[in-house]
């Protein structure tokens, strides 16, 4: 696992954090979640910073707090779980988005399965992605995980995907291909 150097945070002039995030809110964005076991524990948390990089080899960003308390975890361990939550799992990504949760109870809200890494990884999730951390970029106040893809599981179901925009759950609806 790679890892880059952190660079100055610069203010600009007019761009506030509120601002930003306000704005943020208008990009439409998938609820995962994300999560890491091994030899730093287990954790996890909801994750909408998250997206494809490549396919050759299979690639995903995930942008982590580095105040996030479950971040040690997951750099330590060296190994991410991704599930692209779907319809019906509002209920938990509010559960693994709460920083008032244990990862005992976080992980007591659903039904879980391992692959090649061990990160655990829901068991009925639209999709799953289990992923080795390949580089560590550092931006702000985030790391950037740069995670190759060891393995993938599409559920079965004719599930539309959950999204966040403007700051609540949505689904888009499924059209004929």
């Amino acid at each position: 696992m790679q890892s880059d150097t952190i660079m100055p945070v610069k203010e600009v002039p007019g761009v506030t954090g509120d601002l930003f995030r306000n704005a943020m809110s208008r990009l439409g964005a998938p609820v995962t979640v994300v999560t890491t076991s091994g030899p730093a524990g287990r954790q996890g948390l909801t994750v909408s910073a998250i997206t494809s990089v490549s396919d050759s080899p299979p690639t995903v960003l995930v942008c982590l707090n580095r105040d996030n308390r479950s971040h040690t975890a997951f750099i330590q361990n060296g190994v991410v779980g991704i599930s692209l939550l779907s319809r019906g799992h509002e209920d938990l990504a509010g559960i693994f988005a709460s920083s008032r949760r244990t990862p005992d109870e976080k992980f007591a809200a659903a039904e879980w399965r391992t692959d090649v890494t061990g990160a655990p990884l829901l068991a009925d999730a639209l999709v799953t992605l289990d992923c080795t951390i390949a580089l560590i970029h550092a931006s702000s106040t985030h790391d950037v995980l740069f995670c190759t893809v060891e393995a993938i599981h599409v559920h079965p179901t004719g599930e539309t995907g959950l999204t966040w925009f403007n700051r609540q759950f949505h689904t888009l609806p499924l059209l004929p291909a």
